[in-house]
């Protein structure tokens, strides 16, 4: 969880704790080295979604050791709130990490239909888009009221417990016409257009819907404008709308474009792309709070695919702010900037979670490098400031930001929890850390939680299969420990991004 609070804190823990250096070990991938399996992994990521359900589980549930939990999600207020996904280790229910976890697993399934099919996972990725957009849809009560969040970021750390046993507040809270929060409201409507276009062949009915409310949404955060953080105080500690909303508005208008075909929407991304910062901003991150790189990439698409030459102009701008994130992440951005690496080659943007941009910089990447490809380009190159690069250039990053990941790393730990012989055993996750309610289904309260499994040294009883944890520092050192938050803990929106990379390298693995 994106914590302000919990930041400033670890940053004074992590001066005075010595950080284990762990021994360097090839886990594949390297030369000579047998590839990762990434079949496995996509089938892992794919039961992360599952161990961060809400709600009453359903009977193909796999992970076995969740049960039913937040089934009274809403009922305070009215409103039918059960489902949905725990954002991270914790047991709140957040809007705009969620919404942006919807967006993630929808663009992955679009561009990597067929590797996602080839690898039998399709049903899995619908299941758990589905998850997402059927909380989603039922959030949006009225046309202009969405519901933001499910409990309370306080109350929840003060406890440690399983989401089967949790005895915090279940508040929830929402924007509306007085409360606006055109950011959450913008990024919900980017995840249901996006999905609806996941949806349109096998379930037609339910695409319209999710497109219904999405269009109704995009109207709702243009109408009624404001940061939801400002409406949510609850919202700000955790999960803070720093970027401000103008990113998540054209995120949405791109994706309702490109989910409609409708020219409004796209009109209305050229005529707000100044004022919104679409052409202004050069971004070195994308992120469930920064959606600039990934709107101009959104943007970039619609201009290589020369359908609408009338704006060619500001579509040109989109594409060169695009092009400054993804030179960033190439080390060619020269004097204008560039992404950090560690010397085991790790883009590093920051000690927080610094997972979730790699993750999200490696699906760029490929994405990118796919758009070049099939613009027809010849040869299929961006220009940085440094020098052109090639297409195949973005997919080699992507690649051995993705192995890195797994294990390609000076710790040889997989980040990817579950896969390989050794990955993080002490996750920070409540219904990891502590006994399954399903083999122990005594009540844990909420100190008892800390006293008893918070604070033991052994290894979590649960195994969060597919979860991809904050990852090391800038020197690449990782320190597996429960209290170690900002290494140890995962979030739904680190591992969204990696279902189709994953995808797509197996699909690349099994026909090389």
């Amino acid at each position: 969880m994106a914590t302000r609070i919990k930041m400033l804190l670890s940053l004074a823990i992590c001066a005075v704790l010595a950080l284990v250096h762990l021994p360097f070990t090839t886990a594949g991938g390297g030369e000579g080295a047998a590839p990762f399996d990434y079949k496995k992994a996509l089938h892992s990521s794919l039961l992360y979604f599952e161990a961060q359900r809400s709600g009453r589980l359903p009977h193909n549930q796999r992970v076995k050791w969740r049960g039913h939990s937040g089934l009274a999600d809403g009922l305070q207020q009215g409103v039918d709130l059960v489902g949905g996904y725990y954002d991270a280790g914790d047991n709140v229910k957040f809007g705009l990490p969620m919404a942006f976890t919807v967006t993630m697993l929808s663009w992955s399934a679009m561009e990597f239909a067929d590797d996602i099919a080839a690898a039998g996972e399709w049903r899995h990725v619908l299941e758990a888009i589905k998850w997402g957009t059927d909380y989603l849809v039922k959030a949006h009560t009225e046309p202009y009221v969405l519901w933001a969040e499910v409990g309370d970021g306080d109350t929840d750390h003060y406890c440690w417990q399983r989401p089967e046993d949790m005895t915090t507040s279940r508040q929830a809270y929402k924007v509306d016409r007085d409360n606006p929060g055109s950011d959450l409201v913008g990024e919900t409507a980017a995840a249901l257009a996006a999905a609806s276009m996941v949806f349109r062949r096998s379930n037609p009915h339910y695409a319209q819907v999710l497109l219904h409310h999405a269009e109704q949404l995009f109207e709702f955060g243009d109408k009624y404008r404001g940061k939801y953080d400002s409406s949510i105080g609850e919202a700000y500690s955790y999960y803070a709308s720093v970027s401000g909303y103008g990113d998540e508005i054209l995120w949405a208008a791109l994706w309702l474009h490109r989910a409609t075909g409708k020219a409004s929407y796209l009109d209305y991304a050229v005529d707000m792309a100044d004022e919104f910062g679409g052409t202004t901003w050069a971004i070195t991150e994308f992120s469930w709070d920064v959606k600039y790189a990934g709107l101009q990439i959104l943007a970039t698409k619609v201009l290589l695919e020369g359908k609408h030459p009338e704006y060619k102009a500001t579509l040109e701008k989109y594409k060169a702010k695009a092009e400054h994130y993804l030179c960033a992440c190439l080390n060619k951005n020269g004097d204008a900037g560039n992404v950090n690496r560690t010397a085991g080659g790790m883009l590093f943007v920051r000690q927080w979670n610094n997972m979730q941009y790699v993750t999200n910089a490696a699906f760029l990447l490929t994405v990118y490098s796919r758009y070049l490809t099939s613009a027809g380009q010849e040869p299929p190159v961006l220009q940085c400031p440094d020098g052109p690069a090639h297409a195949d250039e973005l997919r080699s990053l992507a690649r051995a930001q993705t192995d890195y990941v797994l294990g390609a790393n000076p710790a040889g730990v997989s980040y990817l929890v579950g896969y390989g012989q050794r990955f993080p055993r002490r996750m920070h996750h409540r219904g990891a850390s502590i006994v399954s309610h399903r083999g122990d289904g005594r009540f844990i309260g909420c100190m008892q939680g800390y006293d008893n499994w918070f604070l033991r040294r052994g290894a979590n009883p649960n195994v969060v299969i597919g979860a991809i944890v904050g990852g090391p520092d800038h020197l690449d050192r990782f320190r597996d420990r429960r209290d170690n938050y900002m290494q140890t803990e995962a979030c739904t929106y680190n591992t969204a991004p990696m279902v189709g990379i994953f995808a797509h390298l197996h699909g690349e693995t099994a026909i090389t």
